[in-house]
């Protein structure tokens, strides 16, 4: 998944790089220019630092990290995991998952186990459960929220480049300058829509994207842990489970269920 980002970008930013040099290498200089740099990222910066607190700021860098390391999951590996403690758990019985839990490398199938282990009722594991579920996907959406308002704020700072450079412009009007003067002024724009749809759009998307995949995990964790403490057949728990998979996803022998 991280990996389809970083294709994305170096041919994102290829292209963007070959078009500007079409005419020529040294074209790219003309595409360069510290002062609308400044006021785009600097003024992106700034209204995001205006808009949520520095705590909430201090962590942006991990969701922009994220589109770049996260890795695809697997459900349809989670639920034959699940299914195989529930054949545990019907077998041996359910107090035997406790001998289970080093085979358990995800912490919120983890902890719905260890809680359906230790005696507490279907209806409390699944509250705690859907508790943790809302908490995931609430900081999930506040990390695409900054991401979005990112790419909300880079264009109106690349217009309000352009302004300023009209204003500069217009101020020492020089007929031999004025193409210069202009190209430079617009150059902003082309930053804010630049950093806007290549950088901030794109990556909340895969947040979302991220989101979703990680919910759909944990519904068939917390579905799973409720089904193997209701001490449901391994079978009918795998057929219910594979129902939050797409056709194309689920085992050829399942496809005719």
């Amino acid at each position: 998944m991280g990996l389809a980002n970083i294709i994305g970008q170096i041919l994102g930013w290829g292209l963007i790089f070959m078009a500007c040099t079409a005419q020529g290498l040294s074209k790219i200089v003309l595409f360069f220019d510290p002062a609308s740099i400044f006021i785009v990222f600097g003024g992106t910066l700034a209204a995001i630092f205006v808009a949520y607190p520095m705590s909430a700021l201090l962590n942006i860098h991990k969701c922009i990290l994220i589109t770049f390391t996260a890795k695809g999951r697997d459900p349809l590996k989670m639920i034959e995991q699940v299914v195989s403690l529930s054949e545990a758990a019907r077998r041996e019985g359910l107090l035997s998952l406790e001998n289970h839990m080093e085979e358990i490398d995800n912490p919120f199938l983890a902890t719905g186990i260890r809680m359906a282990v230790d005696g507490m009722s279907p209806e409390v594991v699944e509250s705690i459960m859907n508790t943790e579920i809302v908490a995931v996907d609430n900081r999930h959406a506040f990390g695409k929220s900054l991401l979005d308002n990112g790419a909300k704020y880079a264009p109106a700072f690349g217009m309000m480049g352009t302004l300023v450079g009209l204003v500069v412009m217009l101020s020492d009007m020089n007929p031999d300058t004025v193409g210069s003067g202009m190209a430079v002024a617009i150059i902003t724009t082309f930053y804010g829509a630049l950093v806007s749809n290549l950088m901030f759009l794109p990556w909340g998307e895969k947040l979302r994207f991220i989101n979703e995949e990680e919910m759909i995990e944990m519904e068939i964790m917390l579905k799973g842990v409720i089904a193997i403490q209701s001490g449901e057949n391994p079978r009918i728990i795998k057929q219910k489970l594979l129902m939050y998979l797409p056709p194309s996803k689920r085992p050829v022998e399942e496809e005719g269920a």
